[in-house]
């Protein structure tokens, strides 16, 4: 729900303390972006503008068809896109006729006021589309609900809702009880809102760099080392802000990159609240609700079975943060075999230090820490340990990330990795060429030295593979 505009379209928050409010049970994921939108779907008259928005995530990136976002939406046990409702399930989300109560700070807006502020909605202002709602960029007063001409005043994300039945406005709701009540800079500023017979409008703060899923998956240039921890830094902050600092801790639920927004330097807030719940009261240990989320980012616990709990989001971190790591997204069917699945693949390499480096993104080319990469990867596998119990609290992956965006041991300055590094160009030279070599670790003066040998002859290195990781074709 936020946005963010800049060739990265994607969303804005700001987040602040919790009183334990209500919150919908139903998510939506993002889609739609500069590229190919159906304006005509998201061109918002004076009786439909509702319908352009619900709590759904919206990533400004590419549209997806209807069949993903339902597949986004809700998670089952047997991994079915079919609505699951496990036994004590009960919505937390208030009803059509519970009376609005709104944070004081929040601003009222009329419809009229943000049909100016976007330019009546005009395609030229869209910033993305999502399942169930439409985001425009607008401009209002610096501490009113004025609109102002382009360029002057607060620049802003407006939301159009698409309150399908009852869920729509359910999770508008949601939005407005989390968000208007939740206050933290790693977290999207929900600015104020707008309700006029059956209109339904969030208005959020404005961030330029769009989310964190454009700019790893849909760049040409890699997001550097640093500036990829100073991220999963920022993430891990607001997570454990919703934890363990909230009056009441709220359960996130669908942590992933295109819920991560970003600043004009890159710092991370969360997006997206329609997915998210109150925790557990009380000796309480889990909250039971039906199993809605992200497809390869859902704790495998929780869709089996349910329970909610706050190491669900740690869980969800460590996907993220895996795919910080190594620059390819946690599901992609277009891989080889046996990569479909990041985590998957991910799992069969964590214990073994020979090949660490597999586990980073090649565009990096070795620059990124040695040093901090191993504490990254150690710490996503903790967090993506099967057990919830063995995860850490996310206070504690805060304070393990702190050091790692200032780390200067580049992997580049390695003679370790630039021999390898030359070795694999040569494999990959010959391969082109149609000779058919293996790498190989020969000792020299006691320092490892890389050389080609004969099909027949000893094995690959065990930091690079025969055959070079595909680059993602879509990435």
């Amino acid at each position: 729900m936020g946005l963010v505009l800049n060739d990265s379209k994607v969303k804005t928050w700001d987040g602040s303390k919790s009183k334990g409010k209500k919150k919908k049970d139903e998510a939506v994921e993002e889609t739609g972006c500069w590229v190919k939108f159906s304006f005509g779907t998201c061109m918002p008259s004076r009786s439909k503008v509702d319908s352009a928005m619900t709590g759904t995530t919206i990533s400004f990136a590419e549209t997806k068809s209807s069949n993903e976002k339902s597949r986004d939406r809700e998670l089952t046990r047997g991994g079915s896109s079919t609505t699951t409702s496990n036994g004590g399930s009960t919505s937390s989300t208030p009803y059509f006729s519970e009376e609005l109560k709104v944070a004081s700070q929040l601003r009222k807006f009329t419809f009229n006021e943000l049909k100016q502020a976007t330019r009546n909605f005009r395609p030229e202002s869209l910033l993305g589309e999502g399942g169930f709602g439409c985001v425009f960029k607008g401009w209002v007063e610096e501490n009113g609900t004025a609109p102002v001409k382009p360029g002057t005043g607060l620049t802003v994300a407006v939301k159009t809702l698409n309150h399908d039945g009852l869920q729509g406005h359910k999770e508008w709701l949601a939005e407005i009880y989390f968000l208007g009540d939740l206050i933290h800079p790693n977290l999207v500023k929900l600015i104020g809102y707008s309700i006029e017979d059956d209109q339904r409008l969030l208005v959020y703060e404005f961030l330029p760099r769009g989310s964190l899923e454009n700019h790893l998956f849909r760049r040409s240039l890699p997001l550097p080392w640093s500036i990829r921890m100073k991220i999963a830094l920022g993430a891990a902050k607001g997570l454990a802000f919703l934890h363990e600092e909230v009056q009441r801790p709220v359960i996130y639920r669908d942590f992933k990159t295109s819920n991560i927004l970003l600043d004009a330097d890159y710092n991370a807030k969360l997006s997206d609240f329609g997915l998210a719940k109150d925790g557990p009261e009380g000796d309480k240990t889990h909250v039971s609700t039906r199993v809605m989320g992200t497809y390869g980012y859902a704790a495998p616990e929780y869709v089996m079975t349910g329970h909610l709990t706050s190491k669900s989001d740690v869980y969800s971190f460590g996907v993220v943060l895996l795919e910080m790591l190594n620059g390819r997204r946690s599901m992609d069917k277009n891989r080889p075999n046996g990569e479909h699945n990041l985590v998957e693949w991910a799992r069969q390499l964590f214990g073994d230090k020979r090949r660490l480096f597999q586990l980073i993104d090649p565009r990096l080319e070795g620059h990124f820490s040695i040093k901090g990469a191993q504490k990254a990867i150690q710490l996503a596998a903790h967090c993506l340990s099967r057990d919830p119990k063995a995860r850490p609290m996310m206070s504690e992956v805060v304070e393990a990330l702190k050091p790692l965006p200032n780390l200067k041991d580049m992997a580049s300055s390695s003679y370790h990795f630039q021999t390898m590094q030359a070795a694999r160009s040569r494999s990959t030279s010959n391969a082109k060429n149609g000779i058919r070599t293996q790498a190989v670790f020969v000792p020299r003066n006691g320092h490892p030295v890389r050389s080609l040998s004969s099909p027949n002859g000893p094995p690959a290195s065990p930091y690079y593979p025969h055959k070079s990781p595909k680059p993602n074709s879509k990435e």
